[in-house]
C-alpha cells in the first residue's frame, strides 16, 4: 500500500465531495474559476483512485499537470477575492462574480483556499512520489 497515493486519492475525493456539498445542499452557484477548478480536480478523484487501486506509482505523469494549473488557478481566484486591485481584472464576465466568496472563515479561508490547499497536497504528494521512484 503506498501511503502518498492513498493520502493523494482521500484529498481529492475530498475536495470533490466538497464541492459537491457546497452546490448541491447549500446551493452555492459555482463561478466560471469554480468550474476551471472542478474541471481539473474531479478527474484526480479517479485517477487517483485507479492508480491507488493498481499501485501504479508512475501516475504522477498525469496527475501533476491538473494538479499544478489548479494550484494557479485556485491561487488566481484567492487573490481575485481577497487583492482589490485584481477584481477589475475577471475571468468572470457573467453570471456569478468571482470575486464574491459564499464563506470566510477565521476571515481567510475560502472555497478557492480550501482548492488550493488540497491542489498542493496533491502536487506535494506526487513530488514525494516521483522522487522515491525515479
Amino acid at each position: 500500500m503506498n501511503k502518498g497515493l492513498l493520502f493523494a486519492w482521500i484529498t481529492a475525493v475530498a475536495a470533490m465531495l466538497g464541492s459537491l456539498y457546497f452546490s448541491e445542499i447549500m446551493k452555492f452557484v459555482p463561478c466560471t474559476l469554480c468550474w476551471y477548478q472542478r474541471i481539473l480536480m474531479y478527474p484526480l478523484a479517479i485517477i487517483l483512485g485507479i492508480a491507488f487501486y493498481k499501485n501504479d506509482v508512475r501516475i504522477y505523469k498525469y496527475v501533476l499537470p491538473l494538479s499544478i494549473l489548479g494550484i494557479l488557478i485556485s491561487g488566481y481566484h484567492y487573490l481575485h477575492q481577497k487583492v482589490p486591485a485584481l477584481q477589475g481584472a475577471s475571468l468572470c464576465s457573467s453570471g456569478v462574480p468571482c470575486s464574491g466568496y459564499y464563506i470566510n472563515w477565521l476571515g481567510f479561508i475560502t472555497i478557492p483556499l480550501l482548492a488550493f490547499t488540497a491542489f498542493v497536497i496533491i502536487t506535494v504528494s506526487m513530488f514525494i512520489l516521483r522522487k522515491k521512484h525515479a
